[in-house]
């Protein structure tokens, strides 16, 4: 039986050589709670035995950011480090890889304003533009992965006691990443190959529309010309293969930010700035929300909406089986890594770049022209059931079945 410590010891591997693929020499930034320690410093063993020049931990305490947030004057929120900023920026035009440890408490800041998580929300994403969108054009490896922080695990198995949520959680979290496969390496690869096959059926068909329908949703988005579906490994703009979410079940690509028209409804909560936004429709014209209503959270969804000019259109279309290990595992994991793999999801705010051909080199007035989205938000949300079905529009207005009830329409090869 292969033991926790063990488990971790895969799991590190795994980030390291499928995730970032750090390569010898290359600096490594990890980005971690102080909680997941135990992970970070098997991470960081193993990166330096793989040739690591150095690695940074930017550590973060849940804590900490909730006092920080609930007791400082506004005009702290309102700012961002310069020198941090530019330290971060450093390091990745520098070569570093980017590595995730993710897993935050979806309710840490309920009871706070969510005027002042919006302020300083909007400074962090300001003064981390050329940082982020270093990594989003893929200029460098980057990759997430999960931590079972207490709070998460609890908040996911409320009928167990700590120590029993946070085993919970770990296994599965080793299940639906592969580390309980003999091999995680190779089940990775062949992961990879399915979804590869996904993204270039889709890409030869470079359909004009996608049209969407369920409960609650009756949706259109239009995709821009030249559009490109990615999914499972990505490569760096240096040739180096990684996988920038582990897990990932999606192919995705943009919309074209003026294109979607019609209502779409969430199938899954979606966690924002320390808080839970629930059972929440949008309605969208000409591109952008302008009608939109939750059950929880709508004060947070008003400020994610108004973030920016851009922060109200897409800039991500994805879809998931509802075969996903994460979906069939039956469990709301509150947590957008996990759960955006476990559903057919959208992003409002900035497209990746590299969803369009030539989209890393176009500047922003082209970008604009080619309809790509552009905003100091990328948040994913989930819209995807067991009865959605999506159509494709081909460029001369016939219709073809991609999804019904949850499921690819598409044979691919086993």
């Amino acid at each position: 039986m292969t033991t926790h410590k063990k488990k971790l010891e895969n799991y590190a591997e795994l980030a390291l050589k499928k995730g970032v693929n750090l390569q010898h020499g290359q600096g490594l930034i990890i980005n971690a709670p102080i909680e997941a320690a135990d992970l970070v410093r098997i991470i960081s063993a193993k990166a330096y035995g793989k040739g690591a020049k150095n690695v940074h931990v930017e550590w973060n305490d849940e804590m900490l950011s909730y006092m920080k947030m609930k007791n400082a004057p506004m005009k702290v929120l309102e700012t961002f480090p310069k020198w941090k900023a530019e330290g971060l920026e450093e390091m990745v035009k520098g070569g570093y890889s980017l590595l995730t440890v993710y897993g935050p408490n979806p309710d840490l800041l309920k009871g706070i304003d969510s005027g002042r998580i919006a302020k300083a929300n909007k400074a962090s994403a300001e003064a981390l533009t050329e940082y982020r969108n270093y990594i989003m054009n893929d200029k460098t490896t980057w990759s997430i992965i999960a931590y079972p922080q207490t709070a998460w695990a609890e908040k996911v198995f409320p009928d167990l006691n700590s120590e029993a949520a946070q085993s919970k959680l770990w296994e599965q979290i080793f299940k639906i990443t592969r580390i309980d496969q003999e091999d995680p390496i190779q089940a990775w690869e062949k992961h990879n190959e399915s979804l590869r096959q996904a993204r270039e059926y889709l890409n030869k068909k470079q359909y004009k529309k996608l049209h969407y329908k369920a409960t609650g949703t009756d949706l259109s988005i239009e995709l821009p010309e030249n559009h490109i579906w990615h999914g499972g490994s990505a490569t760096s703009e240096k040739g180096v293969e990684f996988n920038p979410n582990m897990p990932t079940e999606e192919v995705f690509t943009m919309p074209h930010k003026f294109g979607v028209q019609g209502k779409v409804s969430s199938t899954k909560p979606l966690s924002y700035g320390g808080n839970l936004i629930e059972n929440f429709t949008l309605t969208f014209k000409d591109g952008k929300v302008v009608d939109y209503k939750a059950e929880a959270g709508q004060e947070t969804l008003k400020h994610l909406l108004e973030s920016d000019e851009g922060s109200a259109r897409l800039g991500e279309v994805a879809l998931v089986p509802n075969e996903s290990p994460i979906s069939q595992s039956g469990h709301i994991f509150f947590n957008t890594l996990y759960d955006e793999n476990a559903s057919c999801h959208l992003a409002l705010g900035k497209a990746y770049p590299t969803n369009i051909e030539k989209g890393p080199s176009m500047s922003k007035d082209e970008m604009d022209k080619y309809g790509v989205n552009d905003s100091l938000v990328h948040e994913d949300f989930m819209m995807g059931s067991a009865e959605m079905d999506i159509d494709g529009e081909t460029q001369d207005g016939s219709y073809e079945p991609i999804f019904r009830k949850g499921s690819w329409a598409i044979e691919f090869e086993s």
